[in-house]
């Protein structure tokens, strides 16, 4: 595999451009590195009260449906977003990982899960007193991406 940079100057926005024989594996995880690294700095706008609030996604421990309304979830606050749930599954990184119907996670913050076989298996943050519920249903996929992690 070939690398190579370019620095264009005047150009108004970065542009990586992937050139390859056929999509593989390695090709697919590093289109998915470059778009979540993108995501990560750009961020999103956060909403409370009147006012914007502009931070790194990275620092929201879990995204949550209430009433119809998104809230971001930090260690210590909650900010209302503009984007439905569905929306912000396809385009965080991949440290989010939805948990339930109304739940995604940010799996770089979760400390721990208390495994419950017969309900609900609750998460909890490091720095935080906050905790979600990660349902029957999505524990699997939840367990794989933490064991990515390590």
């Amino acid at each position: 595999m070939k690398i190579r940079i370019e620095t264009v100057e005047g150009l108004q926005e970065d542009e990586v451009i992937i050139r390859c024989g056929r999509v593989d594996d390695t090709i697919q995880r590093i289109h998915n590195f470059i778009k979540e690294q993108s995501l990560l700095k750009t961020g999103f706008t956060f909403y409370k009260q009147n006012q914007e609030y502009y931070f790194p996604v990275e620092e929201v421990l879990f995204f949550e449906t209430d009433d119809e309304r998104v809230y971001a979830h930090t260690a210590d606050d909650a900010f209302l977003m503009k984007y439905r749930l569905y929306e912000l599954e396809e385009i965080l990184p991949r440290c989010f990982i939805r948990v339930s119907k109304s739940t995604i996670v940010n799996t770089r913050k979760i400390y721990s899960i208390e495994r419950n076989l017969t309900s609900s298996s609750l998460i909890k943050f490091a720095d935080s007193h906050k905790h979600v519920y990660v349902s029957r249903h999505y524990y699997k996929q939840l367990k794989e991406r933490m064991d990515e992690r390590t």
